[in-house]
């Protein structure tokens, strides 16, 4: 009869190997390699994985003999869910930022080719904004948090909404795609987004984003007040104070959040009043809030 002991190290000698696996799920894994990662035997790592095979968490491809994660295993994480969503999880930190500010604070997220406001803390100071109230939708590339996000999507994603969205920022007359390829190497570089195209005249804002765990965009955190505010000496203050929060925020980042996915979904339970719908690709200037 197996021990109390026993059965916790079995335990966590397949969480090991699950975790060895993730490491090489591109590529996946042989038998060797795994079962040195989590310092077993050859032939104790290949039981536990056939175990996990026959429960449908691993497979295991015939021709190379490599093992990987199943896509049952994935669906299954992605059911779970998380009981902490973005909005949620940002709520606290929108609340502090706008306290410790005196300005507005945005919380943006990635919604296809466009960016889409999940929640605010309004400030004292009345402003003006790309998005609007929650539920909000701007072009990536356009305001400073849209454009946060687009510059740390994946190289491949990136280029495919500059592609589609080129179209739709050069409505605005101020954009075409030398700025904003310009634009992005420098977001890029700095960590943040700080350039005042004039769009919105007196109003200035600045804009981090929230990185994944393989340091790829999924949201934005910005802040939007009037221009007085911003200024240089004033700008390093709040560009440090909104990249600690997103550090914090980001290891905290549920890879399966439904709000990643359908950000305008998570928008269920906010006020009917605050709740502003736009078709996805309308023509992007008539989101501007003026």
């Amino acid at each position: 009869m197996e021990t109390p002991s026993q059965s916790t190290g079995g335990v966590a000698r397949v969480f090991a190997l699950i975790r060895a696996l993730t490491a090489v799920q591109r590529e996946g894994g042989r038998v060797t390699q795994l079962a040195k990662a989590v310092g077993l035997t050859q032939a104790t790592t290949h039981r536990l994985l056939q175990s996990l095979v026959d429960e449908g968490m691993v497979e295991q491809d015939l021709g190379s003999k490599r093992y990987r994660l199943s896509v049952d295993f994935f669906a299954l994480a992605a059911s779970a869910g998380n009981p902490g969503d973005l909005r949620s999880l940002c709520r606290p930190v929108l609340l502090r930022l706008c306290a410790s500010l005196g300005d507005s604070i945005f919380l943006l997220a990635r919604s296809g080719f466009d960016a889409v406001c999940l929640d605010r803390s309004d400030g004292p100071f009345p402003i003006r904004s790309f998005t609007g109230d929650i539920g909000g939708r701007i072009a990536l590339g356009v305001g400073q948090g849209a454009m946060a996000i687009l510059a740390f999507l994946p190289e491949a994603e990136r280029e495919e909404v500059i592609r589609f969205n080129l179209s739709r920022v050069r409505a605005y007359g101020v954009y075409d795609e030398v700025y904003l390829r310009t634009e992005i190497e420098r977001v890029r570089q700095t960590g943040y987004c700080a350039r005042n195209t004039g769009l919105l005249e007196g109003m200035a804002g600045v804009a981090v984003p929230l990185l994944d765990q393989e340091g790829h965009a999924v949201a934005a955190l910005s802040v939007g007040t009037i221009a007085d505010r911003l200024n240089p000496e004033r700008l390093p203050t709040v560009v440090d104070m909104l990249q600690r929060e997103a550090a914090a925020l980001g290891p905290k980042i549920h890879p399966f959040d439904v709000t990643l996915r359908r950000p305008a979904q998570s928008l269920g339970g906010a006020p009917a009043e605050l709740r502003i719908t736009y078709e996805p690709y309308m023509d992007c200037r008539s989101t501007i809030v003026l």
